[in-house]
């Protein structure tokens, strides 16, 4: 059934191939972009205009003129002082950081303040919103406000009229202040709107322009602005100098309290103490050093008293006694105690003496190491106190010293501030005062102009784009095939008549008109699609109705008749039956009725003898029409018509209404699917194709219906497309 799609099908793969959408997508067609302009210069033309309009009355109606002057003023980095008081009256470095810091000094709302004050800017409507004339459009909305307002309260019932609020005396004061001080806060930002500052590159010379209505009050600004930001240096050195003195006489004061109570304190300290120096106790610690060496001596002779007292003590013997005592006389006494008794108690007599003379020995060198040891104590007591006063003393000392430097330092500073006093020097000073303008700096009518009619050719240049954009339509035959990689068969144009029956008698009155010619291109299209096998069962259908398919059909049938081929043109659009407007004579029965065997196929056929074809109409059914065409019958009645007719057209509903169109195209050899010039969508066309794919379909071929000549010339396709100038812009089509 479909062996005629299979030679088209390596067509499609060529263009497939041909055609990478990714290419495309990337790709700006520079030409066409200009192409497309040029088609919408009227429309650009119409918004240049229209913005020259608006451009002329800003710039010469609506615009107040304004002037700007500007003041000049350099700073100085180089000022020199008699005294250096560099922290108080000495003048800026002129680094990066300070030139910034100088800019917003000028722009500073408490200077504007200051000029705003001066001038007395708050009784100027230039400056003062709320003294100008209320223009035309503030009256509206404010009258539009007084109605909203009046129909809220009509509606929520509060249009009665409530007592307004009692203010105190304080609070009416309180109010009135918290006014004028909003007034003035809006008059400086209107000020600082006016107001530019810029600092000349790589110097030190500051610009202040100020623009206004008036050029005589735009130079009185500036220069204003300028002598008030001067006087502002001085004032702050001024501030800074009086502080300064402020501070340092008080604290001059407080120290020199410090340094009396200090200095009384020593005095104190050395009246309740004995004299004490670091020489004294230096002396008391070498009289200490040779009191120690001598308690160190006298332990020693101690001990050996006690050494020898013991040994005395402990002899027993003549012999030992002897021994310890190493005394002549006793060595006598003892050689004379074996003659008589009265030796023995000389000997012991003796001894007892010798031992007598010890014990006295040892008791008087205990008491001397006991006084030696005392004295030690004492006099480390006597030096730890003398060292514990020197240190006080020492302490004492250098706070009253430390007091006495910072009261010479602050005097000193005093006593130099005071020489100051009146030599304060500003930090700028006045370059070149303003120069009051003679010609206003804008509203700059050439600019505004220039920029109206850009902004026009913008405007209209976007509107072009835009609608060219919303058109998603085919205007050619190429721009269709990239887009779905199928063939385009055909591209038949609007034809001209007043009523579908005029458009057959166009095709029989007109054969070789270009509309003849274009079908007849189509014809031929399809017949050498496949030399082998030429189609003999031709579906033609639509994405939605409107789209000339069956305009298409008729003109086909017409054409192959033309040629001797027997034809047979099938209304498979059973729904709503469109062939009945273009024949007068259409019988009762149609399809349905030979389907289901009411009446017999020449019965019901309709012999054209004008076109010379013959056409088996719809008919209204109550059966489904799906279930009709994918019914064994209609393919039986298909098969047998085959070999009765050497074509046969199948006229059939749109493929996104129903699916008749779907089942129908099973037993076709060629499926034209009709898209409608400029119209069909693409999102519309890539589901008419999903859809038809899904029934496990093909179309073989695409037609570019309805093609307007005109429409054709505006998009700038005038050459290619010359032949369809001679047609009308009137169609009937279903």
């Amino acid at each position: 059934m479909n062996s005629i799609n299979t030679p088209i099908e390596p067509v499609q793969k060529r263009l497939v191939e041909r055609i990478d959408p990714a290419q495309d997508d990337d790709t700006i067609d520079i030409f066409g972009l200009l192409n497309t302009l040029w088609l919408g210069k009227w429309i650009i033309l119409l918004c240049v205009v229209l913005a020259g309009l608006v451009g002329i009355y800003q710039a010469f109606v609506v615009s107040v003129p304004v002037y700007r002057a500007t003041s000049v003023v350099i700073l100085e980095t180089d000022q020199t002082s008699p005294v250096d008081l560099q922290g108080v009256v000495g003048g800026i470095s002129g680094d990066s950081t300070e030139v910034k810091s100088e800019i917003e000094v000028l722009r500073a709302r408490s200077l504007m303040g200051r000029v705003v004050d001066r001038m007395d800017l708050i009784s100027d409507p230039e400056f003062n919103g709320s003294l100008r004339e209320p223009t035309f459009g503030s009256r509206m909305r404010g009258q539009l406000r007084s109605a909203v307002l009046g129909g809220i309260d009509l509606l929520t019932g509060g249009n009665e009229e409530q007592p307004e609020p009692t203010l105190t005396a304080a609070e009416q004061e309180a109010a009135d202040i918290l006014q004028e001080k909003r007034v003035r806060d809006r008059v400086i930002s209107s000020l600082l709107g006016k107001v530019q500052v810029q600092n000349v590159t790589g110097s030190l010379v500051f610009r202040i322009t100020v623009t206004s209505e008036s050029p005589t009050k735009a130079a009185q600004l500036a220069d204003t602005l300028v002598d008030l930001y001067i006087i502002n240096q001085i004032d702050v050195k001024f501030d800074a100098m009086k502080q300064a003195t402020t501070f340092l006489s008080n604290r001059v004061a407080e120290l020199k309290v410090e340094l009396e109570e200090s200095e009384a304190a020593i005095s104190d300290f050395n009246a309740q103490t004995d004299l004490v120096s670091l020489e004294i106790i230096r002396d008391a610690e070498l009289e200490l050093n040779e009191l120690r060496q001598r308690t160190t001596d006298a332990q020693m002779v101690l001990d050996d008293f006690g050494a020898d007292l013991k040994a005395f003590e402990t002899a027993q013997t003549t012999d030992d006694k002897l021994a310890v005592a190493v005394d002549p006389q006793l060595s006598q006494l003892a050689s004379a105690i074996a003659d008589d008794q009265q030796g023995q108690d000389a000997f012991d007599t003796r001894y007892a003496v010798l031992m007598m003379r010890i014990k006295q020995n040892y008791d008087s060198a205990g008491a001397q190491l006991q006084a030696l040891t005392g004295s030690v104590r004492a006099l480390e007591l006597r030096i730890a106190q003398q060292s514990r006063d020197l240190i006080e003393l020492q302490q004492l000392t250098r706070e009253a010293e430390a007091t006495r430097l910072l009261y010479e330092y602050f005097l000193t500073r005093l006593k130099e501030i005071s020489a100051q006093q009146g030599i304060q020097q500003a930090d700028s000073r006045v370059l070149s005062n303003a120069v009051i303008p003679t010609t206003p700096s804008a509203p700059r009518k050439s600019r505004i102009l220039a920029l109206s009619l850009i902004l026009g050719a913008m405007v209209g240049a976007g509107l072009v784009l835009l609608n060219n954009l919303r058109k998603q339509g085919f205007k050619t035959a190429d721009e269709l095939e990239a887009h779905t990689g199928i063939s385009v068969l055909g591209q038949i144009p609007l034809i001209q008549a007043s009523g579908r029956p005029m458009v057959l008698e166009y095709l029989r009155s007109k054969p070789t008109s270009a509309a003849a010619e274009a079908v007849r291109d189509l014809r031929t299209s399809v017949m050498l699609s496949n030399i082998d096998n030429s189609p003999q069962v031709i579906v033609s259908t639509s994405s939605l109705p409107g789209e000339g398919k069956t305009t298409q059909s008729l003109a086909l049938a017409q054409n192959l008749s033309a040629m001797g081929q027997k034809v047979l043109l099938i209304e498979g659009d059973i729904r709503r039956r469109t062939l009945n407007e273009y024949f007068t004579d259409a019988p009762l029965k149609g399809i349905v009725s030979v389907l289901l065997d009411e009446v017999a196929f020449d019965k019901a056929r309709l012999e054209d003898p004008e076109l010379k074809i013959d056409v088996l109409f719809g008919e209204a059914s109550s059966f489904n029409a799906a279930d009709i065409f994918s019914s064994v019958k209609f393919k039986e009645f298909i098969a047998e018509r085959r070999s009765e007719y050497d074509v046969i057209i199948i006229d059939t509903p749109p493929v996104l209404v129903v699916p008749d169109s779907r089942i129908i195209a099973q037993v076709a050899d060629v499926t034209l699917l009709s898209v409608k010039w400029d119209s069909t969508t693409k999102s519309q066309l890539d589901e008419s194709l999903r859809l038809i794919r899904n029934a496990r379909q093909e179309v073989s071929g695409l037609v570019l219906s309805q093609v307007s000549a005109a429409g054709m010339r505006r998009y700038g396709y005038g050459s290619n497309y010359g032949a369809y100038g001679a047609y009308g812009n009137r169609y009937y089509s279903n």
